[in-house]
Protein backbone atom coordinates (compact mmCIF):
# COMPACT_ATOMS: atom_id res chain seq x y z
CA UNK A 1 0.00 0.00 0.00
CA UNK A 2 1.05 3.13 -0.54
CA UNK A 3 1.83 5.75 1.99
CA UNK A 4 -0.90 8.27 1.64
CA UNK A 5 -3.88 6.03 2.63
CA UNK A 6 -3.96 3.30 5.55
CA UNK A 7 -0.52 5.13 6.66
CA UNK A 8 -2.65 7.94 8.00
CA UNK A 9 -3.70 5.82 10.70
CA UNK A 10 -0.32 6.09 12.34
CA UNK A 11 2.80 8.66 10.64
CA UNK A 12 0.32 11.22 8.64
CA UNK A 13 -1.55 13.49 10.98
CA UNK A 14 -3.94 15.65 8.98
CA UNK A 15 -3.87 19.13 9.07
CA UNK A 16 -5.17 20.57 12.07
CA UNK A 17 -7.80 23.37 13.01
CA UNK A 18 -6.86 25.25 15.58
CA UNK A 19 -9.41 26.17 18.54
CA UNK A 20 -12.24 24.86 19.83
CA UNK A 21 -14.86 26.79 19.41
CA UNK A 22 -15.90 28.78 16.04
CA UNK A 23 -17.74 31.49 15.04
CA UNK A 24 -21.40 31.11 14.30
CA UNK A 25 -21.57 31.37 10.96
CA UNK A 26 -18.37 28.77 10.39
CA UNK A 27 -20.62 26.52 12.79
CA UNK A 28 -23.48 26.15 10.66
CA UNK A 29 -21.02 25.35 7.72
CA UNK A 30 -20.82 21.97 9.58
CA UNK A 31 -22.84 19.11 8.01
CA UNK A 32 -23.79 17.67 11.70
CA UNK A 33 -25.47 21.25 11.83
CA UNK A 34 -27.39 20.92 8.74
CA UNK A 35 -31.34 19.40 9.11
CA UNK A 36 -30.55 16.85 6.31
CA UNK A 37 -27.84 15.41 8.21
CA UNK A 38 -29.86 15.32 12.15
CA UNK A 39 -29.58 12.03 12.54
CA UNK A 40 -25.69 12.24 13.39
CA UNK A 41 -27.22 13.49 16.66
CA UNK A 42 -28.78 10.27 17.15
CA UNK A 43 -24.78 8.72 17.42
CA UNK A 44 -24.33 11.65 20.11
CA UNK A 45 -22.30 13.89 17.57
CA UNK A 46 -21.86 17.49 17.96
CA UNK A 47 -20.25 20.09 15.77
CA UNK A 48 -17.45 19.70 18.54
CA UNK A 49 -16.25 16.64 19.82
CA UNK A 50 -13.88 15.06 22.28
CA UNK A 51 -11.49 12.57 20.66
CA UNK A 52 -10.45 10.72 24.08
CA UNK A 53 -12.22 8.27 26.28
CA UNK A 54 -11.19 6.56 28.87
CA UNK A 55 -14.22 5.87 31.21
CA UNK A 56 -14.70 9.36 31.12
CA UNK A 57 -14.64 11.91 27.55
CA UNK A 58 -12.51 14.42 26.90
CA UNK A 59 -9.00 15.31 25.09
CA UNK A 60 -6.49 18.31 25.30
CA UNK A 61 -4.71 17.57 21.37
CA UNK A 62 -5.38 19.28 18.21
CA UNK A 63 -8.80 19.85 17.18
CA UNK A 64 -8.83 18.12 13.35
CA UNK A 65 -12.06 18.69 11.04
CA UNK A 66 -12.82 15.43 9.45
CA UNK A 67 -14.75 15.95 5.30
CA UNK A 68 -17.50 14.21 3.33
CA UNK A 69 -15.23 12.52 0.42
CA UNK A 70 -18.36 12.44 -1.70
CA UNK A 71 -18.21 16.50 -1.37
CA UNK A 72 -15.33 17.54 0.12
CA UNK A 73 -17.80 19.71 2.90
CA UNK A 74 -16.52 19.56 6.86
CA UNK A 75 -18.68 17.21 8.60
CA UNK A 76 -17.93 17.81 12.29
CA UNK A 77 -14.58 18.60 14.29
CA UNK A 78 -12.90 16.39 16.85
CA UNK A 79 -10.26 17.12 19.33
CA UNK A 80 -7.68 14.64 19.25
CA UNK A 81 -5.23 13.00 22.24
CA UNK A 82 -2.24 14.97 23.88
CA UNK A 83 0.53 12.83 25.36
CA UNK A 84 -1.04 13.71 28.77
CA UNK A 85 -4.47 11.99 27.46
CA UNK A 86 -2.63 9.32 26.11
CA UNK A 87 -0.72 8.60 29.26
CA UNK A 88 -3.88 8.84 31.43
CA UNK A 89 -5.54 6.46 29.03
CA UNK A 90 -3.22 3.59 29.27
CA UNK A 91 -3.21 3.89 33.01
CA UNK A 92 -6.91 3.77 33.44
CA UNK A 93 -6.89 0.61 30.43
CA UNK A 94 -4.14 -1.48 32.71
CA UNK A 95 -6.39 -0.75 36.08
CA UNK A 96 -9.53 -1.47 34.03
CA UNK A 97 -7.95 -5.36 32.42
CA UNK A 98 -7.63 -6.35 36.32
CA UNK A 99 -11.04 -6.11 37.04
CA UNK A 100 -12.12 -7.51 33.17
CA UNK A 101 -9.68 -10.15 33.64
CA UNK A 102 -11.29 -11.75 36.36
CA UNK A 103 -14.89 -12.10 34.65
CA UNK A 104 -15.26 -15.77 33.04
CA UNK A 105 -14.81 -15.81 29.91
CA UNK A 106 -18.26 -16.92 28.96
CA UNK A 107 -19.24 -13.86 30.69
CA UNK A 108 -17.16 -11.76 28.74
CA UNK A 109 -18.69 -13.17 25.91
CA UNK A 110 -22.07 -11.85 27.15
CA UNK A 111 -20.68 -8.29 27.69
CA UNK A 112 -19.84 -8.90 23.60
CA UNK A 113 -23.21 -9.88 22.49
CA UNK A 114 -24.58 -6.96 24.35
CA UNK A 115 -22.11 -4.93 22.17
CA UNK A 116 -23.37 -6.79 18.83
CA UNK A 117 -27.09 -6.09 19.70
CA UNK A 118 -26.39 -2.09 20.59
CA UNK A 119 -24.56 -1.92 17.04
CA UNK A 120 -27.46 -3.77 15.26
CA UNK A 121 -30.13 -1.19 17.04
CA UNK A 122 -27.86 1.78 14.96
CA UNK A 123 -26.57 -0.59 11.92
CA UNK A 124 -28.26 2.08 9.23
CA UNK A 125 -27.17 4.93 11.15
CA UNK A 126 -23.30 3.61 11.30
CA UNK A 127 -23.74 2.59 7.85
CA UNK A 128 -24.63 6.18 6.88
CA UNK A 129 -21.81 7.31 8.69
CA UNK A 130 -18.87 5.26 7.49
CA UNK A 131 -20.63 6.30 3.96
CA UNK A 132 -20.38 9.87 4.76
CA UNK A 133 -17.36 9.71 6.35
CA UNK A 134 -15.24 7.13 4.80
CA UNK A 135 -16.98 7.29 1.56
CA UNK A 136 -17.98 3.71 0.51
CA UNK A 137 -21.33 3.67 -1.00
CA UNK A 138 -24.50 2.81 1.81
CA UNK A 139 -24.65 -0.98 1.51
CA UNK A 140 -20.64 -1.89 1.87
CA UNK A 141 -21.26 0.45 4.98
CA UNK A 142 -24.08 -0.96 6.55
CA UNK A 143 -22.32 -4.18 5.62
CA UNK A 144 -19.09 -3.14 7.44
CA UNK A 145 -21.04 -2.54 10.40
CA UNK A 146 -22.64 -6.00 10.00
CA UNK A 147 -19.28 -7.69 10.23
CA UNK A 148 -18.57 -6.32 13.58
CA UNK A 149 -22.07 -7.70 14.61
CA UNK A 150 -20.85 -10.89 13.04
CA UNK A 151 -17.70 -10.99 14.58
CA UNK A 152 -19.72 -10.43 18.21
CA UNK A 153 -22.04 -13.34 17.50
CA UNK A 154 -18.89 -15.58 17.06
CA UNK A 155 -16.64 -14.14 19.80
CA UNK A 156 -19.95 -15.43 21.58
CA UNK A 157 -19.24 -18.83 21.08
CA UNK A 158 -15.84 -18.69 21.13
CA UNK A 159 -15.47 -17.65 24.73
CA UNK A 160 -16.63 -21.13 25.34
CA UNK A 161 -14.19 -22.80 23.68
CA UNK A 162 -10.95 -21.13 23.91
CA UNK A 163 -8.47 -23.08 26.11
CA UNK A 164 -5.34 -25.26 25.89
CA UNK A 165 -5.35 -29.02 26.18
CA UNK A 166 -4.54 -31.68 29.16
CA UNK A 167 -1.71 -33.62 27.46
CA UNK A 168 -0.74 -37.25 28.48
CA UNK A 169 3.02 -37.03 30.69
CA UNK A 170 5.40 -39.29 30.67
CA UNK A 171 5.89 -39.27 34.15
CA UNK A 172 2.96 -41.20 36.57
CA UNK A 173 0.93 -39.05 38.98
CA UNK A 174 1.67 -35.70 36.68
CA UNK A 175 -0.71 -33.95 34.78
CA UNK A 176 1.04 -31.54 31.61
CA UNK A 177 -1.55 -28.87 30.74
CA UNK A 178 -1.72 -25.96 28.38
CA UNK A 179 -2.89 -22.85 30.48
CA UNK A 180 -3.71 -19.65 28.10
CA UNK A 181 -3.87 -16.30 29.40
CA UNK A 182 -4.75 -13.14 27.91
CA UNK A 183 -2.06 -10.79 27.36
CA UNK A 184 -3.30 -7.58 28.91
CA UNK A 185 -3.52 -4.26 27.29
CA UNK A 186 -4.19 -4.77 23.07
CA UNK A 187 -3.45 -1.74 21.13
CA UNK A 188 -5.23 -1.24 18.16
CA UNK A 189 -4.44 0.74 15.09
CA UNK A 190 -6.96 1.07 12.11
CA UNK A 191 -7.69 2.06 8.91
CA UNK A 192 -9.44 4.43 6.61
CA UNK A 193 -10.92 2.00 4.06
CA UNK A 194 -12.83 -0.87 7.10
CA UNK A 195 -12.97 1.83 10.03
CA UNK A 196 -15.91 -0.59 11.99
CA UNK A 197 -15.06 -3.47 10.60
CA UNK A 198 -11.56 -3.92 11.53
CA UNK A 199 -11.72 -2.68 15.22
CA UNK A 200 -14.36 -5.15 15.64
CA UNK A 201 -12.19 -8.02 14.43
CA UNK A 202 -9.83 -7.38 16.75
CA UNK A 203 -11.73 -5.76 20.14
CA UNK A 204 -14.31 -8.58 19.70
CA UNK A 205 -12.17 -11.55 20.21
CA UNK A 206 -9.71 -9.50 22.14
CA UNK A 207 -12.42 -9.30 24.70
CA UNK A 208 -13.83 -12.15 25.33
CA UNK A 209 -9.99 -13.19 25.85
CA UNK A 210 -9.73 -11.17 28.82
CA UNK A 211 -7.96 -7.95 27.20
CA UNK A 212 -8.71 -4.11 27.21
CA UNK A 213 -8.20 -2.55 24.15
CA UNK A 214 -7.03 0.81 23.31
CA UNK A 215 -8.01 1.84 20.10
CA UNK A 216 -6.63 4.59 17.52
CA UNK A 217 -8.64 5.04 14.09
CA UNK A 218 -7.46 7.20 11.55
CA UNK A 219 -7.77 10.93 11.74
CA UNK A 220 -10.27 11.07 8.32
CA UNK A 221 -12.40 8.66 10.22
CA UNK A 222 -12.31 10.01 13.54
CA UNK A 223 -16.14 10.71 13.94
CA UNK A 224 -17.11 6.77 12.97
CA UNK A 225 -14.37 6.60 15.55
CA UNK A 226 -16.16 8.51 18.33
CA UNK A 227 -19.53 7.12 17.42
CA UNK A 228 -18.85 3.46 17.54
CA UNK A 229 -16.96 3.67 21.35
CA UNK A 230 -20.16 5.77 22.20
CA UNK A 231 -22.24 2.81 21.44
CA UNK A 232 -19.58 0.26 23.76
CA UNK A 233 -19.00 2.92 26.52
CA UNK A 234 -22.83 3.02 27.48
CA UNK A 235 -22.65 -1.39 27.25
CA UNK A 236 -20.44 -1.09 29.63
CA UNK A 237 -21.47 1.20 31.73
CA UNK A 238 -24.87 -0.40 31.34
CA UNK A 239 -22.90 -3.35 33.06
CA UNK A 240 -21.00 -1.62 35.65
CA UNK A 241 -17.81 -2.74 33.86
CA UNK A 242 -14.64 0.18 33.45
CA UNK A 243 -15.47 2.07 30.49
CA UNK A 244 -11.52 2.06 30.15
CA UNK A 245 -11.57 -1.65 29.13
CA UNK A 246 -12.47 -0.46 25.47
CA UNK A 247 -10.26 3.29 25.53
CA UNK A 248 -10.44 5.62 22.65
CA UNK A 249 -7.27 7.94 22.12
CA UNK A 250 -7.86 9.70 18.45
CA UNK A 251 -4.92 11.05 17.01
CA UNK A 252 -2.00 11.32 14.28
CA UNK A 253 1.69 10.31 13.87
CA UNK A 254 2.76 10.84 18.06
CA UNK A 255 0.15 8.69 19.38
CA UNK A 256 0.91 5.97 16.98
CA UNK A 257 4.14 6.15 17.90
CA UNK A 258 3.38 6.44 21.27
CA UNK A 259 2.01 3.19 21.46
CA UNK A 260 4.48 1.54 19.09
CA UNK A 261 7.05 2.33 21.57
CA UNK A 262 5.18 1.49 24.68
CA UNK A 263 6.04 -1.18 26.89
CA UNK A 264 2.88 -1.63 28.60
CA UNK A 265 0.72 -2.25 25.21
CA UNK A 266 1.02 -6.22 25.68
CA UNK A 267 0.11 -6.76 21.67
CA UNK A 268 0.03 -3.70 19.09
CA UNK A 269 -2.32 -4.47 16.40
CA UNK A 270 -1.43 -2.86 13.08
CA UNK A 271 -3.49 -2.26 9.64
CA UNK A 272 -2.31 0.05 7.17
CA UNK A 273 0.66 0.06 4.89
CA UNK A 274 3.70 -1.55 4.02
CA UNK A 275 5.83 1.28 4.69
CA UNK A 276 4.59 2.11 7.87
CA UNK A 277 4.11 -1.25 8.88
CA UNK A 278 7.52 -1.94 8.84
CA UNK A 279 8.41 1.18 10.85
CA UNK A 280 6.14 -0.08 13.93
CA UNK A 281 7.08 -3.79 13.37
CA UNK A 282 10.65 -2.48 14.52
CA UNK A 283 9.79 -0.27 16.96
CA UNK A 284 7.92 -2.81 18.89
CA UNK A 285 10.93 -5.74 18.25
CA UNK A 286 12.95 -2.83 19.61
CA UNK A 287 11.33 -3.66 22.96
CA UNK A 288 10.64 -7.29 22.22
CA UNK A 289 7.06 -7.20 22.70
CA UNK A 290 4.47 -8.45 20.06
CA UNK A 291 2.58 -7.04 17.05
CA UNK A 292 -0.24 -8.23 14.65
CA UNK A 293 0.03 -6.82 11.13
CA UNK A 294 -2.47 -6.25 8.69
CA UNK A 295 -0.86 -4.69 5.70
CA UNK A 296 -0.54 -4.26 1.72
CA UNK A 297 -1.97 -6.62 -1.09
CA UNK A 298 -1.30 -6.50 -4.41
CA UNK A 299 -3.90 -9.21 -5.34
CA UNK A 300 -4.08 -11.03 -8.55
CA UNK A 301 -7.00 -12.86 -10.87
CA UNK A 302 -6.14 -15.32 -13.00
CA UNK A 303 -8.42 -16.52 -15.86
CA UNK A 304 -7.56 -19.52 -17.87
CA UNK A 305 -9.00 -20.76 -20.75
CA UNK A 306 -11.95 -23.18 -19.31
CA UNK A 307 -12.73 -20.67 -16.86
CA UNK A 308 -17.03 -20.02 -16.85
CA UNK A 309 -16.96 -16.01 -17.45
CA UNK A 310 -20.34 -15.59 -16.47
CA UNK A 311 -18.54 -15.92 -12.70
CA UNK A 312 -15.14 -13.96 -13.88
CA UNK A 313 -16.73 -10.66 -15.36
CA UNK A 314 -18.77 -9.70 -11.75
CA UNK A 315 -16.40 -11.11 -9.51
CA UNK A 316 -13.44 -9.16 -11.57
CA UNK A 317 -15.73 -5.77 -11.36
CA UNK A 318 -16.56 -6.41 -7.79
CA UNK A 319 -13.31 -6.81 -6.82
CA UNK A 320 -11.56 -4.49 -9.02
CA UNK A 321 -14.26 -1.49 -8.55
CA UNK A 322 -15.83 -2.44 -5.06
CA UNK A 323 -15.08 0.81 -2.19
CA UNK A 324 -13.67 2.57 -5.80
CA UNK A 325 -10.67 -0.12 -5.12
CA UNK A 326 -9.75 0.82 -1.66
CA UNK A 327 -9.94 -2.78 -0.20
CA UNK A 328 -6.51 -4.39 0.85
CA UNK A 329 -7.97 -7.38 -1.04
CA UNK A 330 -8.92 -5.41 -4.05
CA UNK A 331 -8.20 -7.09 -7.09
CA UNK A 332 -5.07 -5.26 -9.07
CA UNK A 333 -3.95 -7.59 -11.86
CA UNK A 334 -5.58 -9.38 -14.00
CA UNK A 335 -3.88 -12.23 -15.72
CA UNK A 336 -5.87 -13.88 -18.65
CA UNK A 337 -4.83 -16.75 -20.76
CA UNK A 338 -4.12 -15.31 -24.16
CA UNK A 339 -6.49 -17.32 -25.91
CA UNK A 340 -8.75 -15.47 -24.21
CA UNK A 341 -7.67 -11.84 -23.00
CA UNK A 342 -8.79 -10.10 -25.82
CA UNK A 343 -12.60 -11.40 -25.17
CA UNK A 344 -12.22 -10.93 -21.30
CA UNK A 345 -11.12 -7.30 -21.53
CA UNK A 346 -13.82 -6.08 -24.06
CA UNK A 347 -16.64 -7.96 -21.67
CA UNK A 348 -15.16 -5.72 -18.56
CA UNK A 349 -15.00 -2.51 -20.76
CA UNK A 350 -19.54 -3.21 -20.95
CA UNK A 351 -19.68 -4.23 -17.48
CA UNK A 352 -17.28 -1.08 -16.51
CA UNK A 353 -19.48 1.39 -18.39
CA UNK A 354 -22.41 0.08 -16.83
CA UNK A 355 -21.69 0.92 -12.82
CA UNK A 356 -23.25 3.59 -11.91
CA UNK A 357 -21.48 6.05 -10.45
CA UNK A 358 -22.61 8.93 -7.26
CA UNK A 359 -23.45 10.06 -3.65
CA UNK A 360 -22.45 6.86 -1.95
CA UNK A 361 -25.51 6.99 0.61
CA UNK A 362 -28.16 7.02 -2.86
CA UNK A 363 -29.32 3.03 -3.07
CA UNK A 364 -28.68 2.80 -6.90
CA UNK A 365 -24.55 4.13 -6.46
CA UNK A 366 -22.04 1.22 -6.79
CA UNK A 367 -18.78 3.24 -7.22
CA UNK A 368 -18.32 6.37 -5.25
CA UNK A 369 -15.33 8.20 -4.33
CA UNK A 370 -11.60 7.72 -3.09
CA UNK A 371 -11.30 8.96 0.29
CA UNK A 372 -8.90 12.00 -0.15
CA UNK A 373 -7.74 14.75 -2.46
CA UNK A 374 -4.21 13.08 -1.95
CA UNK A 375 -5.30 9.87 -3.23
CA UNK A 376 -7.06 11.13 -6.74
CA UNK A 377 -3.49 12.58 -7.00
CA UNK A 378 -1.95 9.29 -6.49
CA UNK A 379 -4.64 7.57 -9.19
CA UNK A 380 -3.69 10.29 -11.86
CA UNK A 381 0.51 9.29 -10.93
CA UNK A 382 -0.10 5.96 -11.42
CA UNK A 383 -2.03 5.68 -14.95
CA UNK A 384 0.92 8.25 -16.18
CA UNK A 385 3.14 5.89 -15.27
CA UNK A 386 1.37 2.71 -16.27
CA UNK A 387 1.28 4.64 -20.14
CA UNK A 388 5.07 5.54 -19.88
CA UNK A 389 5.62 1.80 -19.30
CA UNK A 390 3.75 1.11 -22.19
CA UNK A 391 0.44 0.37 -20.72
CA UNK A 392 -2.70 1.28 -23.30
CA UNK A 393 -5.70 2.84 -20.84
CA UNK A 394 -9.18 0.67 -22.59
CA UNK A 395 -11.18 2.02 -19.96
CA UNK A 396 -11.35 5.23 -17.44
CA UNK A 397 -7.86 7.20 -16.55
CA UNK A 398 -9.41 10.24 -15.95
CA UNK A 399 -11.15 12.49 -12.76
CA UNK A 400 -14.26 12.85 -12.96
CA UNK A 401 -15.62 16.45 -13.44
CA UNK A 402 -17.74 17.00 -10.62
CA UNK A 403 -17.78 17.66 -6.77
CA UNK A 404 -15.73 14.87 -4.61
CA UNK A 405 -12.59 13.32 -4.90
CA UNK A 406 -14.22 10.98 -8.03
CA UNK A 407 -12.31 8.79 -11.01
CA UNK A 408 -12.75 6.62 -13.56
CA UNK A 409 -12.54 3.30 -12.43
CA UNK A 410 -9.60 2.47 -14.84
CA UNK A 411 -8.60 -0.66 -16.87
CA UNK A 412 -4.98 -0.82 -18.37
CA UNK A 413 -3.48 -3.58 -20.90
CA UNK A 414 -0.43 -4.37 -22.60
CA UNK A 415 2.34 -3.87 -20.02
CA UNK A 416 4.41 -6.46 -18.45
CA UNK A 417 4.20 -9.14 -15.98
CA UNK A 418 7.19 -7.36 -14.08
CA UNK A 419 6.74 -3.42 -15.14
CA UNK A 420 7.32 -1.31 -11.77
CA UNK A 421 3.96 -0.12 -11.75
CA UNK A 422 2.10 -3.57 -11.86
CA UNK A 423 4.63 -4.53 -8.48
CA UNK A 424 3.63 -1.30 -6.96
CA UNK A 425 0.74 -1.34 -4.89
CA UNK A 426 -1.85 1.96 -5.93
CA UNK A 427 -4.81 2.04 -3.66
CA UNK A 428 -7.32 2.79 -6.55
CA UNK A 429 -9.16 1.29 -8.84
CA UNK A 430 -6.77 0.66 -11.37
CA UNK A 431 -6.30 -2.71 -12.82
CA UNK A 432 -4.04 -4.23 -14.83
CA UNK A 433 -4.94 -7.08 -17.55
CA UNK A 434 -1.88 -9.11 -18.50
CA UNK A 435 -1.61 -11.91 -21.03
CA UNK A 436 0.18 -15.59 -19.70
CA UNK A 437 0.75 -18.48 -21.47
CA UNK A 438 1.19 -21.56 -18.98
CA UNK A 439 0.31 -21.84 -15.70
CA UNK A 440 3.49 -22.28 -13.82
CA UNK A 441 4.40 -19.29 -15.60
CA UNK A 442 1.76 -17.31 -14.27
CA UNK A 443 1.59 -19.19 -10.70
CA UNK A 444 5.02 -17.56 -10.78
CA UNK A 445 3.49 -14.45 -11.68
CA UNK A 446 1.37 -14.39 -8.66
CA UNK A 447 3.85 -14.80 -6.23
CA UNK A 448 6.53 -12.30 -7.48
CA UNK A 449 4.54 -9.20 -5.74
CA UNK A 450 6.21 -8.03 -2.42
CA UNK A 451 2.63 -9.09 -0.87
CA UNK A 452 0.95 -11.49 -0.17
CA UNK A 453 -2.57 -11.13 0.64
CA UNK A 454 -5.11 -12.49 -1.40
CA UNK A 455 -5.65 -14.29 -4.62
CA UNK A 456 -8.00 -16.17 -7.18
CA UNK A 457 -8.00 -18.23 -10.23
CA UNK A 458 -11.09 -19.25 -12.13
CA UNK A 459 -10.80 -22.53 -13.95
CA UNK A 460 -12.74 -25.88 -13.67
CA UNK A 461 -9.44 -28.35 -13.91
CA UNK A 462 -9.52 -30.24 -10.36
CA UNK A 463 -5.95 -30.82 -10.63
CA UNK A 464 -4.95 -27.46 -11.29
CA UNK A 465 -7.59 -26.01 -8.86
CA UNK A 466 -5.02 -28.46 -5.94
CA UNK A 467 -1.80 -27.54 -7.79
CA UNK A 468 -3.26 -23.78 -6.50
CA UNK A 469 -3.47 -24.59 -2.71
CA UNK A 470 -1.25 -26.33 -2.96
CA UNK A 471 2.92 -25.95 -1.74
CA UNK A 472 4.01 -24.86 -5.68
CA UNK A 473 0.74 -22.98 -6.22
CA UNK A 474 -0.43 -19.27 -4.08
CA UNK A 475 2.04 -17.79 -1.29
CA UNK A 476 -1.11 -15.77 -0.49
CA UNK A 477 -2.91 -16.07 3.00
CA UNK A 478 -6.70 -15.95 1.12
CA UNK A 479 -6.29 -18.30 -1.90
CA UNK A 480 -9.67 -18.60 -3.81
CA UNK A 481 -10.83 -20.54 -6.87
CA UNK A 482 -13.78 -19.03 -9.01
CA UNK A 483 -14.92 -16.19 -6.57
CA UNK A 484 -13.04 -12.72 -5.88
CA UNK A 485 -9.82 -11.55 -3.95
CA UNK A 486 -12.23 -9.47 -1.72
CA UNK A 487 -15.21 -10.73 0.62
CA UNK A 488 -13.88 -12.80 3.07
CA UNK A 489 -15.86 -14.64 5.76
CA UNK A 490 -15.06 -14.10 9.24
CA UNK A 491 -14.97 -17.52 9.95
CA UNK A 492 -11.89 -18.22 8.20
CA UNK A 493 -8.59 -16.32 9.49
CA UNK A 494 -7.85 -12.98 7.79
CA UNK A 495 -4.06 -12.16 6.55
CA UNK A 496 -1.59 -12.18 4.51
CA UNK A 497 2.16 -13.59 4.16
CA UNK A 498 5.83 -11.58 2.65
CA UNK A 499 5.21 -8.00 3.57
CA UNK A 500 1.25 -8.12 4.13
CA UNK A 501 2.76 -8.84 7.67
CA UNK A 502 1.71 -12.46 8.75
CA UNK A 503 -0.55 -11.45 11.21
CA UNK A 504 -3.99 -12.80 11.16
CA UNK A 505 -7.77 -11.67 12.38
CA UNK A 506 -11.47 -12.33 12.99
CA UNK A 507 -11.57 -15.95 12.65
CA UNK A 508 -9.85 -19.94 12.93
CA UNK A 509 -7.70 -19.87 15.61
CA UNK A 510 -6.56 -15.83 15.53
CA UNK A 511 -7.74 -15.68 19.14
CA UNK A 512 -4.46 -17.50 20.06
CA UNK A 513 -2.72 -14.19 19.01
CA UNK A 514 -4.38 -12.10 21.61
CA UNK A 515 -3.36 -14.57 24.47
CA UNK A 516 -0.29 -16.15 25.68
CA UNK A 517 0.72 -19.77 26.49
CA UNK A 518 2.05 -21.69 29.27
CA UNK A 519 2.70 -24.83 29.41
CA UNK A 520 2.03 -26.12 33.20
CA UNK A 521 3.10 -29.68 34.39
CA UNK A 522 1.42 -30.52 38.15
CA UNK A 523 3.22 -32.93 39.84
CA UNK A 524 0.18 -34.88 42.25
CA UNK A 525 2.08 -37.79 43.57
CA UNK A 526 4.27 -38.46 46.18
CA UNK A 527 7.28 -39.09 44.01
CA UNK A 528 9.78 -36.83 41.75
CA UNK A 529 10.29 -38.40 38.66
CA UNK A 530 12.62 -36.84 36.17
CA UNK A 531 11.82 -35.85 32.61
CA UNK A 532 13.53 -37.87 30.06
CA UNK A 533 14.08 -40.41 32.81
CA UNK A 534 16.86 -38.46 33.80
CA UNK A 535 18.48 -39.52 37.72
CA UNK A 536 20.03 -36.86 39.67
CA UNK A 537 20.62 -38.19 42.81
Amino acid sequence: MLGWRRAAALLLPLPSRAGWRRPAAAMSSLLVGQPQYAWLRELGLQEDNPGVYNGRWGGGGQVVTTYCPANNEPIARVRQASLEDYEETVRKAKEAWKVWADIPAPKRGEIVRQIGDALRQNIKALGSLVSLEMGKIYVEGVGEVQEYVDVCDYAVGLSRMIGGPVLPSERSGHALIEQWNPVGLVGIITAFNFPVAVYGWNSAIAMICGNACLWKGAPTTSLISVAVTKIIAKVLEDNKIPGAVCSLVCGGADIGTAMARDGRMDLLSFTGSTEVGKQVALMVQERFGRSLLELGGNNAIIVFEDADLNLVIPSTLFAAVGTAGQRCTTARRLFLHESIHDEVVEKLVKAYAQVRIGDPWDSDTLYGPLHTKEAVKMFLDAVEQAKQQGGSVVYGGKVINRPGNYVEPTIVIGLAHNAPIVHRETFAPILYALKFKEEEEVFAWNNEVKQGLSSSIFTRDLGRIFRWLGPKGSDCGIVNVNIPTSGAEIGGAFGGEKHTGGGRESGSDSWKLYMKRSTCTINYSKDLPLAQGIKFQ
